[in-house]
């Protein structure tokens, strides 16, 4: 490889021809980043490139790889450009720091019919809104993984929106995942999709559903989590480079080691806990009422607050 020849691509690297590339995107060392992190001899057991070969591949990954540093000055000016899309609810806008953040991940997690999938869809519409209006002047990407995407509720709440329905309708992308990997393959070629169709909320209801119904048992525990992790840094990553939304719904379980109190424990343990920025617990009430707790956030204290289920969308 020439000297000044730019290292951009892991197939760049001394050594490292178009199949081995392939190999080693496969087992997810697919950035410079991930190359230059691995030993020598774990380069050339996963690759079988010869050691002094993965040396030098290892070495010059190091070197074409940077760290950005930056001032907790300069992140606090480049968070008073985050967006928020208005829940409908002015309490719930409160709790949760003043809407649904972009370059986070949201995350409800309640029983059947607590208002996840009914929050999710105010959400859908109100991304259209003009900013000033609670909204981010954007398209939505629908992950609908139990069939429960209903246009016509999009339509009833977008009317009440002072919205055109068949607009909203249109730049609202849908895909019905029934396989894990249809889930995850969304994902993973989204990048065109979301600079064509200007896409600023991604919606996955539900993130654990079929995660849940094809790995079965503790032998399939940590293949699962170990998918669910990379899922969730995916859209993470999608969020931050398009500077999007990220709204996930979560099915529960109940805790047999919780004696007292609520023993409803969302599905997806440390790895889905950890990854999602903001986690709020939904809970049915009297009538069209749901109770939202926030049960985690980076800089919101912990709360409760109570919301409607409405013809015409999330209401106080």
């Amino acid at each position: 490889m020439p000297k000044d020849k730019a290292v951009r691509e892991i197939e760049d690297l001394p050594g490292i021809g178009e199949t081995t590339a392939e190999k080693l995107r496969s087992l997810g060392r697919d950035t410079l980043d991930k190359i230059a992190v691995l030993t020598p001899h774990e380069l050339s057991e996963i690759s079988g490139i010869g050691l002094e070969a993965a040396k030098k591949a290892v070495q010059t990954a190091k070197e074409s790889t940077t760290i950005d540093y930056e001032t907790g000055e300069a992140v606090l000016a480049r968070r008073k450009e985050i967006g928020k899309i208005s829940t409908g609810a002015k309490d719930l806008n409160e709790l949760i720091g003043g809407g649904v953040e972009t370059e986070a991940i949201t995350e409800t997690y309640g029983r059947f019919a607590s208002g996840k999938s009914q929050l999710g869809f105010q959400l859908v519409v109100n991304v259209h809104l003009p900013r000033d209006k609670g909204g981010l002047d954007g398209g939505a990407l629908v992950i609908d993984t139990e069939g429960t995407f209903r246009p016509e509720r999009i339509e009833q709440i977008a009317k009440a929106a002072g919205l055109d329905p068949k607009k909203v309708l249109e730049n609202t992308i849908v895909v019905r995942a029934t396989t894990t990997e249809q889930q995850i393959l969304t994902l993973e070629r989204a990048d065109k999709l979301i600079q064509e169709k200007n896409i600023k909320l991604i919606v996955v209801d539900s993130l654990m559903a079929l995660f849940r119904s094809e790995f079965v048992g503790r032998g399939a525990l940590n293949e699962r989590q170990g998918k669910v992790n990379q899922h969730m840094h995916r859209l993470q990553m999608l969020a931050d480079k398009y500077k999007l939304a990220v709204y996930i719904t979560n099915q529960v379980m109940d805790n047999p080691g919780i004696l007292f109190g609520d023993p409803t424990t969302p599905i997806g343990g440390n790895v889905l806990a950890h990854a999602a920025t903001t986690r709020l617990y939904l809970k049915k009430s009297k009538d069209e009422k749901r109770i939202v707790r926030l049960v985690d956030s980076p800089e919101m204290p912990e709360g409760e607050c109570v919301m409607k289920i409405t013809p015409t969308g999330i209401k106080d």
